[in-house]
């Protein structure tokens, strides 16, 4: 039976067990999780579960058994050519590619949501459970919220590893890289509200950190959530900017190019009477009967540099299988 799971701003997690019915739009009461995709192509996102329990953690059972096999250096430097051709051409300012690695193996899913149920507050557990398909992951980083007339919302963008915190601080390129983020989002939102901007701080996951700045909108008047998601998604911590058709579609293209499974990036929500929040489903392992996805983005600026960029993309994917369990590895 077909399961959704998300995790809460207090830490719960929340599971919703099938079968769902689905809806284009959100129930007036009672829970409801939302799922798409990267390109928000599903008609009735809203799936709402026959039953709700909340999980508590427990140890793994099973150990996992999977091969990964690294992803392809000469099909992401491709890419990175093209990305950055096209930043030369000012076409775009920035793009998000995804290389995806792949393995085989033997894991239950139940395994992998076990090993979530244990994570820091800020580490979000999130995912589909199906039949023979599904996803798992567990993100820092929330799309929105939208409560009470309000919208809280962040940009989480710049990585490096925990022991470079003191540099990291001073990275122009980093900087420059988040600051695209804050400010694309804060343009986006300027016409619906009030909007409150906290000063930029680091986000420490354990063996990353990143740039987070808080956003709060206290909004003008009621706004329909599928038209916030609109709005909002993908940020530019995970789309193009400017985001236009035309970005879209190429930044689409060299996803599909390296094997990216199309839940990465999607808004996941979870609506409970009236409280609605979504994440943004990152730092996620994706599986279709025994073969097995790893997807990670890097943000390509003018600045990048191919080397740096591959390093960081291993360096995000570590940090997911450690989220698992340290075997996956």
């Amino acid at each position: 039976m077909e399961r959704a799971v998300f995790g809460t701003r207090s830490g719960e997690v929340i599971v919703g067990h099938g079968p769902f019915a689905e809806f284009a739009e959100p129930p007036s009461a009672g829970v409801a999780f939302y799922r798409n995709d990267f390109a928000l192509s599903e008609k009735k996102p809203w799936r709402v579960p026959d039953r709700v329990e909340v999980l508590k953690s427990s140890p793994a059972s099973t150990s996992p058994e999977i091969d990964w096999a690294e992803p392809d250096p000469a099909a992401f430097a491709e890419v990175f050519r093209e990305v950055t051709d096209a930043i030369s051409r000012g076409v775009i300012e920035k793009s998000v590619p995804v290389v995806t690695a792949k393995g085989r193996g033997t894991c239950p899913p139940d395994h992998l949501l076990d090993a979530l149920l244990s994570l820091p507050v800020a580490l979000r557990p999130y995912g589909w459970i199906g039949e023979e398909t599904g996803f798992l992951g567990a993100t820092p980083e929330v799309l929105f919220r939208y409560f009470d007339g309000r919208i809280y919302t962040m940009a989480l963008a710049g990585t490096a590893r925990s022991d470079e915190s003191t540099l990291f601080a001073f990275d122009e390129k980093e900087i420059r890289e988040h600051e695209f983020v804050a400010q694309t989002l804060i343009a986006k939102l300027s016409d619906l509200g009030m909007v409150v901007r906290n000063e930029r701080g680091i986000l420490d996951l354990g063996k990353l950190i990143h740039f987070q700045t808080l956003i709060k909108v206290e909004l003008y008047k009621h706004e329909q959530i599928h038209s916030l998601i609109e709005r909002l998604h993908p940020t530019p911590a995970l789309g193009p900017l400017p985001r236009t058709n035309e970005t879209m579609a190429m930044l689409t293209g060299w996803r599909e190019r390296l094997g990216c499974p199309a839940e990465f990036g999607a808004p996941f929500g979870l609506l409970r009477d009236g409280d609605f929040e979504t994440l943004v489903a990152i730092r996620m392992i994706h599986w279709e009967g025994d073969e097995f996805r790893l997807p990670s983005g890097c943000g390509v600026i003018q600045e990048s540099r191919l080397v740096n960029e591959w390093r960081e993309l291993a360096l995000k994917r570590d940090s997911v299988l450690s989220l698992f369990n340290p075997t996956l590895g």
